[in-house]
């Protein structure tokens, strides 16, 4: 009865052939970033797209007001580095004050975050993911390309200081860099309200994804529960993409997502809007269709919906097995938004 509900509340634009309800919108603001992250560009970097190419501030709002009053409640924000985009307040502010939108968070690789999260805050920001995939600085900066590692823990601290809670810390996890840090990770959950959450390594173009370098959640599971014999499985909500646990005594919490090993697509909630106005139903699927062209050749808000709902409906059950993903051209992951 509760997701008939739902669905009343929702518009039909959507809702897939298999019924899938999709509330939840993740924007990239920008391909810019200011770290090379090795499993989100390759070494020699990517070629960015024409700044008016992108999306501008009013077409990202008037997108965005289209799904919210069509049904999303979630939006996040993403990148490239999101923080790099000089209208980011703006934006924020106004998304934030949409009728209907319950969550606007943001994914961040924290380099400049600690400096401008408090007015991003009184902005309507309301929750915030911080990629970290190491503790150790010298392995972040052969890692990222870049130095910085400082600047994310201080980032880390400020989100806590500012009252978010929990502050989620996505690691990416590779076997033999840093798959021994695991444990290490979850040792910050003990005193400060943080969520870990270990992030099977995914394919991209660019990327060098071999399955060797994955670390399934089974593995990473056993380690865990080596070290913290406590730790137990939260109910996960039918959407999570993450399954979530928590240990005695630890304030904040771990969780793994599992993409390659335990695909979660049944219960996927989630669209892309990327920079480039590109409109995406699944990561790891190529199908995209543009709503920038018709947005700028005057389409109504009735055609770019009919665009929107049309996409929808076409999205698959699952995506392919990692395999088959490793070998079907995507974009690159500072293309799609992370």
């Amino acid at each position: 009865m509760l997701e008939d509900a739902k669905k009343d509340q929702i518009s039909d634009m959507l809702v897939d052939s298999f019924g899938r309800l999709h509330t939840y919108l993740r924007i990239s603001l920008t391909e810019r970033c200011n770290l090379r992250c090795q499993y989100c560009m390759p070494a020699e970097g990517v070629e960015l797209t024409p700044g008016p190419k992108l999306l501008s501030k009013n077409e990202i709002v008037r997108l965005a007001n289209l799904f919210v009053s069509s049904g999303v409640s979630k939006i996040r924000l993403t990148g490239g580095e999101p923080t790099l985009r000089t209208d980011i307040e703006e934006i924020c502010l106004q998304l934030s004050e949409m009728e209907g939108l319950k969550t606007l968070a943001m994914t961040t690789n924290g380099l400049t975050l600690a400096r401008k999260l408090p007015r991003l805050k009184e902005c309507g920001l309301t929750s915030v993911n911080i990629s970290l995939d190491t503790l150790v600085p010298a392995k972040f900066e052969f890692m990222t390309r870049r130095k910085g590692h400082q600047r994310v823990m201080e980032a880390i601290d400020a989100s806590i200081c500012l009252g978010y809670d929990p502050v989620k810390v996505n690691c990416v996890v590779m076997r033999g860099f840093n798959d021994d840090e695991i444990c290490d990770f979850v040792d910050l959950t003990r005193e400060k309200p943080i969520n870990i959450r270990f992030i099977e390594f995914m394919p991209f173009d660019g990327n060098v994804w071999n399955v060797k370098k994955l670390v399934p959640y089974s593995e990473m599971l056993d380690q865990v529960v080596r070290r913290f014999p406590s730790l137990k499985r939260h109910k996960d909500h039918p959407t999570d993409t993450a399954k979530n646990f928590k240990i005695d005594g630890h304030r904040g919490y771990v969780s793994f997502i599992t993409s390659m090993t335990e695909h979660f697509c049944s219960g996927c909630n989630r669209l892309r809007l990327l920079a480039d106005g590109n409109f995406k139903v699944c990561l790891f699927g190529p199908s995209e269709v543009s709503l920038k062209n018709p947005l700028r050749n005057g389409a109504d808000d009735e055609e770019l919906m009919e665009i929107i709902g049309n996409a929808v409906k076409r999205k698959k059950a699952a995506h392919a097995g990692m395999f088959e993903i490793a070998n079907t051209a995507n974009r690159p992951m500072i293309h799609i938004g992370g």
